[in-house]
């Protein structure tokens, strides 16, 4: 299935039904009298997270999405049908904003969590509702409820537990595929991940939830590259993951400028606690893992571990470290924790 993260929509909810204005006219009734019935109530139109769902793909398709009207009422003191709701199924996760993109009007972050986005138009009151002792044959009615409709976008952030960044070709992906059953497309070029991917990780008895973005260069919040557009999926991770090529020419350099694009982006990225990895570790002589391990550690300052995706080294050291750190609170009251964040596992407060 295509991954699809923002979709624009234009939705209606459902006119209500008029009111019927109507008499009672039968054999051996000496007095009948009115008997309108009241129209019916127009649909909404909600939407609802659901679970097993990662993409907003549906809406590229479907992009007018109506609720059905209201009936109208009838002789007899009928009240006409209601109008079927509409029910817009979207990811956890997804966000719902006003046409100026910028407006939030719902953020469904839990599955079954719903919100009516247009309210379906009232019944109209039929005549038997405007009898009265004085005015014993009424022939008003009223007219049903008008529908609402806007054009709305819909945005997907993913939810995971950690989000997985770094420049093209750092690894992610292959650290991604070594760790869970996800498997996204991995080459030996820059920009293979075109799009987000999601993994489920297993660190003893805990499930952890891995978000893979596709890579930043420098510029990106400027559009450069993919852009920083998928930042956004990792806004709601706990902790980062930052994964750094130990073959490059200049570890240090490639740190800042993810660095860089983080604190660009802002959204709360840069503060959120962070673990800094040197990957590729295979490749390299023990000398040579010391010394860019050193200067990676300079740039982070903090601790920095040492992995393998494609060996699988340092790896359930790394997930146990994660989510032995998770468990902890992010912030100690009163001032009783009094070691610094790197000694306490290397994350970045």
């Amino acid at each position: 299935m295509k991954f699809l993260d923002q979709a624009k929509i234009y939705i209606k909810s459902g006119k209500g039904g008029h009111g019927c204005v109507s008499f009672r006219r039968e054999k051996f009734v000496e007095y009948g009298g009115p008997n309108g019935g009241n129209g019916g109530k127009g649909g909404d139109v909600i939407a609802v997270a659901v679970e097993n769902l990662n993409t907003l793909i549906d809406y590229r398709y479907q992009q007018h999405i109506k609720a059905k009207n209201g009936r109208p009422g009838m002789g007899a003191s009928r009240t006409g049908a209601g109008g079927d709701d509409v029910i817009v199924k979207v990811p956890v996760g997804t966000q719902i904003l006003d046409e100026d993109r910028e407006t939030i009007l719902a953020d469904l972050t839990s599955p079954g969590e719903q919100i009516v986005l247009a309210q379906g138009g009232g019944g109209g009151r039929g005549n038997e509702s405007f009898k009265s002792s004085t005015n014993r044959a009424p022939r008003q009615f009223d007219p049903g409820g008008e529908a609402e409709e806007q054009t709305l976008w819909l945005r997907l952030k993913l939810i995971a537990d950690a989000g997985l960044i770094g420049l093209p070709n750092a690894g992610k992906s292959t650290f991604l595929t070594a760790v869970s059953r996800a498997r996204p497309k991995i080459g030996d070029y820059p920009f293979t991940t075109l799009f987000p991917n999601l993994g489920v990780a297993q660190a003893g008895a805990r499930e952890v939830i891995l978000a893979d973005i596709p890579g930043l260069i420098e510029g990106a919040h400027e559009g450069a590259g993919l852009g920083d557009r998928f930042l956004g999926h990792v806004e709601r991770c706990r902790a980062l993951i930052h994964l750094v090529d130990g073959t490059a020419e200049d570890v240090a350099v490639d740190y800042r400028t993810v660095r860089g694009e983080l604190q660009a982006y802002d959204e709360g990225l840069p503060d959120k606690l962070e673990l800094v990895c040197l990957n590729k570790c295979d490749a390299l002589s023990d000398e040579l893992i010391a010394e860019r391990r050193t200067e990676l550690s300079a740039a982070a300052g903090m601790e920095v571990h040492v992995i393998s995706g494609i060996a699988g080294k340092g790896l359930p050291e790394l997930l146990a470290e994660l989510v032995k750190t998770m468990d902890l609170p992010e912030e100690e009251p009163d001032g009783q924790n009094d070691e610094p964040a790197a000694e306490a596992g290397g994350w970045r407060p």
